[in-house]
C-alpha cells in the first residue's frame, strides 16, 4: 500500500542512520540511503531515483491483483475423473467467493438434465447449452467458466475460450480427449494446445489393473457420439484396448 508511504519510509530511514549513520560520512539519513539530493534532506525525497523506483515497486505489486485470465484442460478416458476434478476446481472457486458459471452440452442427460454430475454422484449447478457461442451470453460477470463434456461441443469452442481467456477469465475445460476408436475428439487437441496447464487424467484397466487411457466401447455401434456408462464402455490401457479392437474387427 503506497499509503504507508511518506511518513513510514522517513521513520525507518531516520531510525536506520541512527544505527549506522557514524560509520558513514554522510549528513542524513536521506543521503545515506539513496532517498536525497545533494542538500541530503527530506525535502528531497519526492524527486529522488530511489524514491521513484519504490513508488514504481508499489505500484506494480498492486497490479498483481488484477484479474488474469487463463486456460486449463482436464483430459482423459472415462472413468478417470474428469469431471470430478472439474468440479472440485469450481467448487474451491466458489469457496473463495469467485463468481463461477458452468456449461455443459445440452445433449448430456446421463445423470441430470442441468447439473454436471461425475460418476461416484458428485454434482455442481449448470446452464446447459447447444452452441458454445452461448457461453458469451453468461459471462459478462463471471470470474470463473468450467466446460464439462468439452467433446461434444462445436469447434467455436476454441475461439470463444480464448475470448473469455483474453478478458481476464479463468477457464476450466473437461472432456474426452479420444473418441472409442482412439482418435482426437471434437475441438479437444486444439483446446490442448492453447491451454496454459493440461492436466492428464487416468482411470484403472478392468483387464489388467495398469493405467487407463483408452475408452472402449463394449456394445456394437459404430457412431462416434454414443452417451454411455459401464454398460456401454470400460476403461483399458493401451495393450488391452489393442488387443480389444482386434477382437472388435474380427466380429465385424
Amino acid at each position: 500500500d503506497i499509503g504507508f508511504g511518506i511518513t513510514g519510509v522517513y521513520g525507518r530511514l531516520e531510525y536506520l542512520y541512527a544505527l549506522f549513520g557514524k560509520f558513514c560520512p554522510f549528513q542524513s539519513p536521506y543521503q545515506l540511503f539513496g532517498f536525497a539530493g545533494e542538500h541530503g534532506t527530506a525535502n528531497d525525497l519526492n524527486s529522488s531515483p530511489a524514491f521513484g523506483f519504490m513508488v514504481l515497486f508499489s505500484e506494480d505489486h498492486i497490479q498483481e491483483t488484477r484479474r488474469r485470465g487463463r486456460i486449463e484442460v482436464i483430459c482423459g478416458s472415462m472413468f478417470s475423473g474428469k469431471t470430478e476434478e472439474l468440479i472440485r476446481r469450481m467448487k474451491r472457486a466458489k469457496f473463495a467467493k469467485q463468481r463461477v458459471e458452468i456449461f455443459k452440452p445440452a445433449i448430456d442427460t446421463r445423470y441430470s438434465e442441468e447439473d454436471v454430475v461425475s460418476h461416484d454422484s458428485h454434482s455442481i449447478a449448470s446452464t446447459p447449452i447447444d452452441s458454445s457461442a452461448s457461453i458469451l451470453l453468461f459471462t459478462s460477470e463471471i470470474d470463473v467458466v468450467g466446460i464439462d463434456e468439452a467433446q461434444f461441443f462445436d469447434s467455436g469452442l476454441i475461439d470463444v475460450c480464448n475470448q473469455l481467456a483474453n478478458n481476464g477469465i479463468r477457464v476450466i475445460v473437461a472432456g474426452l480427449d479420444m473418441d472409442f476408436k482412439g482418435n482426437p475428439f471434437g475441438p479437444m487437441p486444439q483446446l490442448c494446445a492453447i491451454a496454459d496447464e493440461v492436466s492428464k487424467v487416468h482411470a484403472i484397466c478392468v483387464k489388467c489393473g495398469q493405467l487407463a487411457s483408452f475408452s472402449h466401447r463394449t456394445v456394437k455401434n459404430e457412431k462416434q457420439v454414443l452417451l454411455g456408462e459401464t454398460s456401454e464402455y470400460e476403461p483399458l490401457c493401451r495393450e488391452c484396448y489393442l488387443r480389444a479392437r482386434e477382437e472388435d474387427e474380427k466380429q465385424i
